[in-house]
């Protein structure tokens, strides 16, 4: 009987690695996913996303927001603030208020936007999505444990917590809840967006510039506006933002 060839400890792996007969080597971590896709759109109203955020007050309450931002103008169309956890009626009234502001008080949508957002139960309930359907838009929902696939939503809810509520007394949620308005209003209106700076400052000049003819005189004009137009004609940054409040 010939002798036995020794054995060695990885030589069956030198057998199996070149030929790709080994399982994929488990980490402990969570499968990761490319994410190449591609939310932003080249026109308003085809896309639109939303995603929700919750602010803690200094006196422990919560507040809990969504928010539907447009996938071309970065607009954020319309937002709903709750103390309590956000809900399949929250985002009827979230839709609602979005088209609202957008093509006025109508039963259906002249053309189909779709609706992106992740898995959240508010989100996929069936009379969220049977008013979506109703109203013309199309529900897209993004891979399950997947929330970088709405990239847009998860950056705007980074802006908005770092540039106002990080930077705002923030007592109770009721002063949250009131601000709120002021803040997307800034937002839209005055806040540089990176991804569109060669976009979104000549619209603000002309929407300056529109309201200042269809007012009286000149000084009807907020002094914020004014001040920010002459900022973007000179091409300086008009966001200066405060100084952050102490955390205690």
């Amino acid at each position: 009987m010939g002798a036995l060839l020794p054995q060695f400890p990885y030589r069956s792996i030198n057998v199996t690695v070149p030929h790709g007969l080994l399982l994929q080597r488990h980490t402990g971590a969570i499968d990761t996913r490319r994410h190449d896709g591609r939310v932003a759109v080249a026109q308003s109203n085809l896309r639109w996303c939303s995603d929700g955020f919750e602010i803690g007050c200094d006196n422990r309450e919560k507040v809990r927001v969504a928010f539907a931002l447009d996938c071309c103008d970065r607009e954020a169309i319309a937002h709903v603030a709750t103390t309590e956890g956000i809900k399949s009626e929250d985002v009827q009234d979230l839709v609602i208020t979005a088209v609202e502001n957008r093509f006025g008080r109508i039963n259906i949508l002249p053309k189909p936007i779709e609706w992106l957002t992740d898995n959240g139960s508010c989100f996929v309930a069936s009379d969220t999505k049977s008013l979506l359907l109703d109203i013309g838009m199309e529900p897209r929902t993004t891979p399950v444990r997947s929330p970088q696939s709405n990239g847009m939503a998860e950056a705007f809810v980074k802006t908005f917590k770092r540039d106002y509520v990080s930077v705002n007394s923030i007592p109770d949620a009721e002063t949250v809840i009131a601000q709120l308005p002021l803040w997307f209003e800034h937002y839209n209106t005055l806040h540089p967006h990176k991804a569109l700076a060669s976009f979104c400052q000549p619209n603000m000049i002309q929407k300056i510039r529109r309201r200042s003819m269809t007012s009286p005189s000149t000084r009807a004009m907020k002094a914020d506006d004014r001040c920010a137009a002459n900022d973007l004609l000179s091409g300086r940054s008009w966001l200066s933002r405060p100084s952050p409040r102490p955390h205690l």
